[in-house]
C-alpha cells in the first residue's frame, strides 16, 4: 500500500494511467477516496491519475485534531514527492478544494485547479448535515440528502446503496471529521486569490444546500484566471451526481491548460 509521510503522519495514495501529466484528486471532509471513482477513470488515459485520502479518512492516519488546511496541503506535497511528481493538475472538492488553493499559494507544484463545491473561506459553513457515523447505514443514507438532489437519490437507489457501503468502509470517524471540519472553519484566503495565476475551473451544484453558490461564484470571479460552471439541479456532490457533465468539463479544461 503506497503511503507518503508528513511529520509522522502516513497518507495513503494510489496512481493509475499513463506516464503523462498527473491529475491529483483531493477529497471533501469526511469522505474517503471512493468519492473520485467517477473521475479518475475519465482522466487516466492521457494523464496519470493520483487519488489520496485526507488525513483522518480512508487508509490515511487519523492523528488527533484539530487539523489545518496548511497541514493538509503539506500532506499533498508529501504525496506528490513520494509519487515522483514535480507538479500536477489538482482537482479538489470541498475541503480538498481549499487544500488545492493553499497548495497553489505555497508551492510551485500546481499546474491548474479544478475546484468542486468549495470556497475561499469557511467561516459560517454548517457541514454537520453531510456527516454520519460510518457504522450506521441508515444515518449514512439519510445524510446523503444533504449531498445529492432528491431527484438523483430517487432515480439511482442502487448507486446510493453502493455509496453507503463505501462510506461505511472509508469515511472519517467523528473525531477525525471534527478535526477536518475545524480546518474548513479556520480557512480564509479570500484576500490572497490574486496570487493564484494558474488556470482555475470552479464547478458548483446549483442545488448545493451546504456550500453556498455565492461563495463559489465569488471564488471564480476573484481568481485571475477563474471560470465558473454551475451544474443545474445538482447538489453538493455534483462531481458524483452529474459525473458525465463534470467529467466533460474537466477533460476539456485539462486539454486547454
Amino acid at each position: 500500500m503506497p503511503t507518503a509521510t508528513n511529520d509522522g503522519v502516513d497518507i495513503y495514495y494510489e496512481t493509475s494511467g499513463t506516464d503523462g501529466e498527473t491529475v491529483a484528486f483531493v477529497g471533501d471532509a469526511g469522505y474517503g477516496a471512493w468519492q473520485w471513482g467517477w473521475q479518475h477513470a475519465a482522466v487516466a488515459g492521457p494523464y496519470q491519475a493520483l487519488v489520496t485520502d485526507l488525513r483522518g479518512a480512508g487508509r490515511s492516519d487519523a492523528p488527533p485534531g484539530p487539523y489545518a488546511v496548511e497541514s493538509l496541503s503539506a500532506d499533498l506535497t508529501a504525496v506528490l514527492s513520494a509519487a515522483g511528481v514535480r507538479s500536477a493538475h489538482v482537482v479538489g472538492a470541498g475541503l480538498g478544494g481549499m487544500v488545492a488553493l493553499q497548495t497553489a499559494l505555497d508551492t510551485a507544484r500546481v499546474n491548474s485547479l479544478a475546484l468542486v463545491g468549495t470556497a475561499a473561506r469557511g467561516e459560517g459553513l454548517g457541514l454537520e448535515p453531510l456527516w454520519a457515523d460510518p457504522g450506521d447505514d441508515s444515518a449514512l443514507e439519510a445524510s446523503l440528502a444533504a449531498g445529492f438532489s432528491e431527484a438523483f437519490a430517487d432515480a439511482h437507489p442502487d448507486a446510493v446503496a453502493q455509496i453507503v457501503e463505501w462510506r461505511g468502509e472509508e469515511d472519517a470517524r467523528r473525531d477525525a471529521w471534527e478535526a477536518q471540519a475545524a480546518a474548513v472553519a479556520a480557512f480564509d484566503v479570500a484576500d490572497r486569490l490574486y496570487e493564484i495565476t494558474e488556470p482555475a475551473l470552479v464547478v458548483h451544484g446549483g442545488e448545493d444546500a451546504v456550500w453556498p453558490r455565492s461563495r463559489a461564484s465569488a471564488l471564480a470571479d476573484d481568481l485571475p484566471r477563474g471560470a465558473y460552471r454551475e451544474i443545474e439541479g445538482a447538489g453538493h456532490l455534483a462531481h458524483i451526481e452529474a459525473s458525465r457533465r463534470v467529467n466533460d468539463d474537466l477533460v476539456a479544461f485539462l486539454a486547454d491548460t
